[in-house]
């Protein structure tokens, strides 16, 4: 008989710590390093990407007010203008952290789902013993897998939040349930992606996978919960959630693992 939701939806939360635990006792605190670069490689690639097309849009809607004109007689008409560059710098970085905040997330599972796939794999070594040999086609086919899973959850996570948009016409309430509903809709498929590791590993097929997470829901927005509100955490929430990223595999991994043996 499966836990009520309330109940699978503390339990996965419970793993957290002990995720934690679980990672700095059997020396994976490395792990943490690609999360790090992942950041660095993200903070780089925004920036450099919003710096450029807030030149692009500041010349062009420069040439377009005031037409063209020589550097000495455009100065004024520069200093006037400047304050519009910050307003489009602005509306730019804003924009950028809202899609970060939408699919930042995934980005995160799909560019480290190597090292998610081989630390789940490692994660359930340590807890079983039981030592897997390294296949590069099972390891290639796993990862493969992982981004499918993944691009479908997005996909699946989009039009759900779409449609839960539409409360926002309703004033306080509706903007309460439109959060509250896409932060349960973000965790659930966040969870989903790190528990398929496990899935697939234990030769579920997707459609498996995906009825056991039904019958697990709970479970799974609570593996992905702290995950995903890291999201709605202005500047610093998308660094955390990446190296969260490492935890919730590993959190994961060993709900898993002790549903496997109650079974």
């Amino acid at each position: 008989m499966e836990k009520p939701f309330f109940k699978q939806l503390s339990s996965g939360l419970g793993y957290y710590p002990k995720a934690l635990s679980f990672i700095f006792d059997n020396g994976l605190w490395f792990y943490f390093i690609f999360p790090l670069l992942l950041n660095l490689l993200i903070f780089f690639l925004g920036l450099s990407t919003i710096g450029f097309i807030s030149d692009y849009l500041s010349d062009e809607l420069h040439i377009l007010i005031f037409g063209e004109e020589t550097e000495s007689v455009s100065s004024w008409k520069d200093w006037i203008f400047s304050p519009i560059n910050w307003i489009i710098w602005g509306i730019l970085k804003v924009g950028f952290f809202f899609l970060f905040a939408l699919f930042g997330g995934y980005i995160t599972i799909i560019v480290l789902s190597p090292v998610l796939t081989f630390l789940s794999e490692k994660t359930a070594e340590i807890v079983t013993g039981k030592k897997v040999p390294f296949d590069i086609l099972q390891f290639t086919r796993d990862i493969v897998r992982a981004v499918l899973i993944t691009f479908r959850n997005m996909f699946l996570q989009l039009g759900l939040t779409i449609a839960l948009m539409f409360l926002n016409i309703i004033p306080i309430i509706g903007s309460i349930a439109a959060f509250v509903g896409n932060l349960l809709v973000s965790s659930y498929f966040y969870g989903f992606s790190f528990i398929d590791y496990s899935n697939e590993r234990n030769k579920l097929s997707v459609k498996d996978s995906v009825r056991f997470i039904r019958k697990n829901k709970g479970l799974s927005v609570g593996i992905g919960l702290v995950f995903s509100f890291c999201f709605y955490v202005p500047f610093i929430g998308g660094i955390v959630a990446s190296f969260l990223a490492v935890v919730s595999t590993v959190a994961a991994t060993l709900a898993v693992l002790e549903k496997d043996q109650s079974t």
